[in-house]
């Protein structure tokens, strides 16, 4: 029997691993315009919202210029079934630097194909890491939501 994977999406960019970091710490210039707190150093908290949907994280690793964890504390996920499906689940940064580009593997740890948000977040995640982040890195301006 396969076991689910968990949501994972790499992309590449034009900048160091610090830089890098740093972009996807400014959370309300890439992924949500309605965003609370602070997602730069361990231990911070901050949530985002669209609408009636909201998810509260804590950063709770952190590897300069290596890898950050965002745990999910809370959440209303409004449009499925289980509206706390998100809970317990970690967004998992690993960065890898190499001839002044950084290569950002990410991984939605519990995200997996068998749970009900899996395709809508599947191509939420694609659609933000694709044409949000890696254009606010890239080329200075993301489109949060």
């Amino acid at each position: 029997m396969k076991t689910a994977e968990d949501f994972s999406y790499s992309l590449t960019v034009k900048a160091s691993a610090k830089e890098s970091m740093k972009k996807i710490s400014e959370v309300d210039k890439w992924w949500a315009k309605n965003f609370k707190g602070n997602a730069a150093k361990l231990d911070d908290e901050f949530s985002v919202y669209f609408g009636d949907t909201f998810v509260d994280f804590k950063i709770s690793e952190v590897i300069q210029e290596k890898k950050i964890v965002w745990l999910v504390t809370d959440c209303n996920l409004h449009w499925i079934k289980d509206k706390k499906e998100w809970k317990g689940t970690e967004c998992i940064w690993n960065l890898t630097e190499k001839d002044g580009k950084t290569t950002i593997d990410f991984m939605h740890k519990g995200l997996t194909p068998d749970v009900e948000c899996y395709k809508d977040c599947k191509t939420g995640w694609t659609g933000h890491l694709k044409g949000s982040l890696q254009k606010l890195i890239n080329d200075g301006k993301g489109f949060p939501e």
